[in-house]
C-alpha cells in the first residue's frame, strides 16, 4: 500500500470520535482499494471536514450542500446502511 493510502486510512481510523472512526473508518477498510483516482480525491477532501458535521451527515441529521461530499458521502452512507 503506498503512503497516500495509507495516511487516508489512518486519517478515516483516527478521527478524533468514535462514532465517526467508525463510520468513515469502516468504509474506508472495505473499499480503499477498489477507490478510483477521483474518488480518492473526493476522500482526502471529505477528511477536512469536522467529525461533527460528517456523523450529522452520514447519520442523515443534517443534509450536505449538495455540492459538498455528494458521491463520497452517498457511497459511506450506502456503506453504513447496508
Amino acid at each position: 500500500m503506498d503512503d497516500r493510502l495509507k495516511r487516508l486510512l489512518y486519517r478515516a481510523n483516527h478521527r478524533g470520535t468514535r462514532e465517526a472512526d467508525r463510520l468513515v473508518g469502516g468504509y474506508v477498510e472495505a473499499h480503499l482499494n477498489q477507490l478510483d483516482e477521483p474518488t480518492l480525491v473526493a476522500l482526502e477532501d471529505l477528511m477536512d471536514e469536522s467529525d461533527v458535521d460528517l456523523v450529522n451527515w452520514i447519520m442523515g441529521r443534517v443534509r450536505p450542500l449538495p455540492e459538498r461530499h455528494h458521491g463520497i458521502l452517498s457511497r459511506i452512507i450506502d456503506f453504513k446502511n447496508n
